[in-house]
């Protein structure tokens, strides 16, 4: 009996702490990074060869099962870019359907992946490393958003950059609600009263309609369908379980707060093969969007519960106003997210600035620019490091 009491009290106490704490703040939260993820996710999809509305609807489901899944709370999970790269080569030579079983074999592969322990691998990344990744990814965060910019009218432009200041701002006169939803909010009637002036939403999005279904599609399962698939699925399961497991320190040291690695991992894996069952993309943690979250006020599971839950609604119910977002607000907010991200003590002026740190740094940063593939940035960051280490005999950070 007291075994049943305790694990009722241990039930309740954890639906209580992830989401039954401060209602109002993570709601809010989740219903800004919703909103956030649309332009990122959409412009993405494009690049990928996939349906916009398909990856927001895989980002839906994806942010839903990761809040009852991850191991790190209000860190937000979705079709990240890094993924969606990825794709791009099965998607133009052999289709969705192809892609949807990599989803479901690179799910697969996290999970054996977390059983294993793999995240304890990142234990032995050197901070360096870790700078690097952080940087780097403020710094596409910047040039996702930067690339937009030439293509705004000039009253979008000074959308854009009213936003940014507004960011800046408005938290000195209000907190709640976040003055990201504020400038959302007026960026709609905005565009409203200056219909034609502002590239919205919908100008990335395709006005077409998504149809869940549950189930695999109908290809043939054999060798020749699994050479296909394979080095898809091995480099989605990695890159994605190594941003992921890299964001967690980010989003942990911003909370205060511990995540779980390991369960991490194998939600990730496991949230990967249900996602694949209802016909969705692959997905990982999104650094930017992360940080949107905690910064908006999400601290629990409820805002990225929220999130997803916004995102289901925006493609099945309220579609049109979802559309009618103006770009340019989302662009100034997101700005202010990638410099918010930067580390900037990695390149502070110091005397105790260590210059084979420095490269390390820099070497990590440089790679994933490039290649815009996280994996082989860390890969390059790790084998200066071990040149440093095992060659000249400097210590690394």
């Amino acid at each position: 009996m007291n075994l049943k009491k305790n694990g009722l009290y241990m039930y309740t106490n954890y639906i209580k702490n992830n989401y039954l704490t401060e209602i109002s703040k993570n709601s809010l939260a989740g219903l800004i990074t919703a909103i956030a993820l649309l332009p990122e996710v959409s412009g993405f999809a494009i690049i990928a060869g996939i349906p916009p509305l398909y990856s927001i609807y895989s980002s839906a489901i994806t942010v839903v099962i990761l809040s009852l899944l991850s191991g790190r709370p209000a860190m937000v999970s979705a079709a990240a870019g890094s993924i969606a790269l990825l794709l791009t080569d099965i998607i133009a030579k052999h289709g969705m359907a192809y892609m949807i079983y990599a989803t479901l074999l690179a799910g697969i592969f996290q999970l054996i992946f977390g059983v294993c322990n793999i995240h304890k691998l990142i234990d032995y990344l050197p901070k360096s490393v870790m700078q690097g990744f952080v940087n780097a990814l403020a710094i596409m965060i910047l040039m996702a958003q930067l690339k937009q910019v030439p293509h705004q009218s000039v009253a979008a432009i000074i959308m854009v950059i009213i936003s940014i200041i507004s960011m800046y701002l408005l938290p000195r006169w209000f907190n709640n609600p976040p003055p990201a939803l504020l400038i959302m909010a007026g960026s709609i009637v905005v565009a409203l009263l200056f219909k034609g002036s502002f590239e919205d939403i919908g100008s990335l999005a395709s006005q077409s309609t998504v149809t869940p279904h549950i189930g695999l599609p109908d290809i043939p399962l054999n060798i020749n369908t699994l050479l296909m698939i394979l080095p898809t699925a091995l480099g989605i399961s990695l890159v994605g379980l190594i941003e992921s497991l890299l964001t967690i320190p980010l989003i942990n040291g911003m909370t205060k707060t511990e995540g779980n690695s390991k369960q991490e991992a194998i939600g990730q894996g496991l949230g990967n093969v249900i996602i694949s069952m209802l016909g969705g993309q692959c997905g990982c943690a999104m650094i930017g969007q992360s940080v949107m979250n905690v910064q908006s006020g999400g601290r629990t599971r409820l805002s990225t519960l929220t999130s997803g839950l916004t995102l289901l609604i925006l493609v099945f119910s309220m579609k049109d106003l979802m559309l009618a977002i103006p770009t340019a607000s989302l662009i100034g907010i997101m700005i202010t997210v990638s410099i918010a991200t930067f580390d900037w003590h990695s390149i502070a002026l110091n005397k105790g600035l260590n210059l084979t740190d420095l490269s390390v740094m820099l070497m990590t940063v440089l790679f994933v620019i490039l290649t815009h593939n996280l994996a082989i940035g860390v890969f390059a960051g790790v084998l200066l490091a071990i040149i440093y280490r095992n060659i000249f005999h400097i210590k690394i950070a």
